[in-house]
C-alpha cells in the first residue's frame, strides 16, 4: 500500500461532490447516508476510496483529511479497516447456503452490520452495486436508513440511481461521479501514468471523460484494439443476414471473454469439475458485460452521428465507417435498440444466459431495410 500520497482526495475532479463531504465532514454535518451515483466506468470506486479515507482520518486536525498518513486512511484505502464493513448483492448471492434465499443473507448482513464501531467514532457500511439488488433486498436496507444512528454511516453505490426504490433515494445525500473535462484527463493520464501526450489525448477521448473507463485503457493497452475489432465487426453486421449475425455470437463473446478474462488452459479443458464450469460461465457473463458496453457506446455514437454530430461520437476515431452508416437508418430506430441493449445489460448482471442475450440483440440489431 502506497504511503507517501499527498493529503487530500487522489481521485480527479467531480468538484460538486468533493466540496459537500469535505465540508461536511469538517464540521461534522455529514448526512448519515450517502449515495455515489454514476455510469459505470466513471471512477466512483476511486471517489469512494478517497471517502473512506475522509471519514476513517484520524488527523487531529480535520481541515487535513485525509491525511493519507495515519493507520484510518491506510486501512480505509485498503478496505481493511475494522469499523468498515463491505456487502454487495454479489456478495450475498456468493455466501448463502443452497436454502437461504439472497434476501435472508442481507438482512444477516444488515444485522451483523449494525454493531458498534470498534477504533473509530463511527461504522462505514458500504453497499457496492446497490442498484442490482431486488426489492425485497433494498426494502430490508431501507430498514437500516430508516433508523439512523451516530455511530454508523451507511455508502451505497450504483450505477444506475433511477434503479433504487425512490425511498431509498429519498434518505440519501446524493453525490454524482461524472466525467471530468478532457484536458484535464489528458493532463491526469500524463502525469499519473506517464503515457505519452497523443495516447493520452486518445485514451480521453475514447473514454468520454469517465476516469475509470480512461484508466482500464491504460490498464489493459490491448482493449483498445479488441473495442476496434468489435465495433468494426458490429457495424459490418448491420448489412448482413440473420444467418451472418447468428453465425458472429460465439466468435464476439469468445473474444470479448478473453479480453475481460482470459481462462487458464487447464481450465478451459475441464467439462466435469463443477467450479471450472462456475469459472467459465463467469469468464462468458464477463465478456458479455464487456461487448454489450462497447455495443452501446457504438450505438450511442450511430445515434449522435445520424444527427450530423459526428464530432460528438467517441468511436469515430476507431470506426471510420461510422458517419456513413448512421445516416442509413432512422435515429428511432437506434434509440429502441439503446433501450434493448440497457435492459440486456441490466440482466447480464442477474442471470441472464450471456449467449441468448446476445442472439436477442443480434435479432433486434437495426439494418437499413429498417428505415
Amino acid at each position: 500500500m502506497t504511503t507517501d500520497l499527498e493529503p487530500g482526495f487522489q481521485s480527479l475532479g467531480q468538484a460538486t461532490a468533493r466540496a459537500i463531504v469535505t465540508r461536511g465532514a469538517l464540521h461534522d454535518r455529514l448526512q448519515g447516508s450517502l449515495l455515489v451515483h454514476g455510469p459505470a466506468g466513471a471512477g466512483k470506486d476511486a471517489f469512494v476510496d478517497d471517502l473512506l479515507a475522509l471519514l476513517l482520518c484520524v488527523d487531529a486536525d480535520r481541515s487535513r483529511r485525509p491525511c493519507n498518513a495515519c493507520r484510518g486512511c491506510r486501512d480505509a484505502r485498503a478496505r481493511a479497516h475494522p469499523d468498515l464493513v463491505i456487502g454487495s448483492p454479489e456478495r450475498w448471492r456468493d455466501s448463502r447456503s443452497s436454502t437461504e434465499s439472497i434476501v435472508s443473507v442481507a438482512r444477516r448482513w444488515l444485522l451483523e452490520a449494525a454493531g458498534a464501531p470498534v477504533v473509530a467514532e463511527r461504522r462505514i457500511v458500504l453497499v457496492e452495486h446497490a442498484d442490482a439488488a431486488n426489492e425485497q433486498t433494498q426494502n430490508a436496507l431501507l430498514k437500516a436508513l430508516e433508523e439512523p444512528t451516530r455511530r454508523h454511516m451507511f455508502i451505497l453505490v450504483a450505477d444506475e440511481p433511477s434503479r433504487l426504490l425512490p425511498t431509498v433515494r429519498s434518505r440519501c445525500q446524493p453525490l454524482r461521479i461524472g466525467p471530468v473535462p478532457r484536458q484535464e484527463l489528458v493532463t491526469w493520464l500524463m502525469d499519473r501514468h506517464r503515457i505519452a501526450a497523443d495516447q493520452a489525448d486518445a485514451f480521453a477521448r475514447l473514454s468520454g471523460g469517465l476516469t475509470g473507463v480512461a484508466f482500464s485503457y491504460v490498464r489493459e493497452p490491448d482493449r483498445v484494439a479488441w473495442q476496434r475489432r468489435a465495433q468494426a465487426e458490429l457495424l459490418a453486421l448491420l448489412e448482413k443476414g440473420r444467418a451472418d449475425r447468428f453465425g458472429s455470437v460465439r466468435d464476439l463473446l469468445d473474444d470479448a471473454g478473453r479480453q475481460a478474462s482470459p481462462v487458464p488452459d487447464e481450465l478451459a479443458a475441464s467439462n466435469e469439475d463443477a467450479e471450472s464450469a462456475r469459472a467459465l460461465s463467469a469468464v462468458q457473463r464477463n465478456g458479455a458485460q464487456r461487448l454489450t458496453a462497447a455495443w452501446l457506446e457504438l450505438t450511442r455514437d450511430l445515434l449522435v452521428a445520424s444527427a450530423g454530430r459526428t464530432d460528438l461520437a467517441t468511436s469515430a476515431e476507431l470506426v471510420p465507417a461510422l458517419p456513413r452508416l448512421a445516416v442509413r437508418i432512422a435515429p428511432a430506430r437506434w434509440l429502441a435498440f439503446i433501450r434493448l441493449l440497457e435492459r440486456i445489460h441490466e440482466g447480464l448482471r442477474e442471470s441472464a444466459a450471456p449467449r441468448l442475450a446476445m442472439e436477442v440483440a443480434m435479432l433486434e440489431w437495426p439494418s437499413p431495410e429498417s428505415r
